[in-house]
């Protein structure tokens, strides 16, 4: 079942080969992005699902639609909650943030379903940045 309901949706340029799924961040120039390799990258979006319909990454040098508001269709790198936020891993792919305390975090937005490692799930994609709390 398709979660996806896009409310902004904007094509790039990728700046090298990104799997469909995946957290981008702008690349070298402002119509260029790649996938997220960390939770401190200024993440912007998710690559859209449908870009490829045989699933394989879209090439460096190729339109990729990113979804930049609404929610999208994201894979897990590991367990996430519902309503959790969200940022990235070293692949692109969503985890659950946990900052540390008076850290800041960049997130791409909440996770609308819980999901493990591999799932594809749906995320409100709402770019952001957020703090961890003193105990």
């Amino acid at each position: 079942m398709s979660y996806k309901n896009s409310l902004l949706t904007k094509d790039y340029e990728a700046g090298a080969a990104i799997a469909q799924c995946k957290i981008v961040k702008f690349d070298a120039t402002d119509e260029e992005v790649i996938a997220a390799a960390a939770a401190t990258d200024l993440l912007i979006g998710v690559v859209d699902i449908a870009q490829n319909d045989d699933g394989n990454a879209v090439a460096e040098g190729d339109p990729v639609d990113v979804i930049l508001s609404g929610i999208a269709e994201v894979e897990a790198g590991g367990t996430i909650t519902r309503g959790a936020w969200v940022t990235s891993d070293a692949d692109g792919h969503a985890i659950a943030a946990a900052p540390a305390n008076d850290t800041n975090m960049q997130v791409i937005g909440r996770a609308m379903a819980s999901a493990v490692d591999g799932d594809i799930f749906p995320l409100f994609v709402l770019p952001g940045q957020i703090q961890g709390i003193p105990a």
